[in-house]
């Protein structure tokens, strides 16, 4: 499985609480833009309407320009493929109070992409500090360790 994008800001921003995997519709130009690593994922979420689930704000540029369709939407809304009981089971984390889902990583599996969908709390601010602190002190022990 190779990885073609990540969210880096779902991680700082939210604490994941559970993981489940989707498979995503796109164009065929789309699918050769996230081979190529032109998709970001930064502010992107996922949204249940009815019984399906949508990916939403998430920018997959176009892979030559002069070859897309006029109309095309860069952040257009994208249906996300799951299984009944995992979509069950998100309709149930996305009714709670305080839950969200958001996508992690775009990946590319059997020539497939795949999205892996996280289920966050949104973190509080000093939350946020706490990993800024973590994420030093762990840089300031590697650099003592190296030398």
């Amino acid at each position: 499985m190779s990885e073609l994008a990540v969210n880096k800001r779902a991680y700082f921003d939210y604490e994941i609480l559970g993981t489940y995997w989707a498979g995503i519709v796109l164009f065929g130009f789309e699918v050769k833009a996230a081979k190529k690593g032109m998709v970001n994922l930064t502010g992107s979420y996922v949204v249940i309407r009815g019984e399906k689930a949508w990916l939403l704000n998430a920018t997959i540029s176009p892979y030559q320009a002069g070859n897309t369709p006029k109309d095309y939407d860069p952040m257009r809304s994208r249906k996300l493929l799951l299984k009944k009981a995992e979509l069950s089971e998100l309709i149930g984390f996305s009714s709670k109070q305080g839950l969200t889902l958001v996508p992690l990583r775009l990946y590319n599996k059997r020539n497939l992409v795949k999205v892996l969908i996280g289920v966050g709390k949104h973190k509080k601010k000093h939350d946020k500090r706490e990993t800024i602190k973590k994420r030093d002190t762990e840089r300031e022990v590697q650099r003592t360790l190296k030398n």
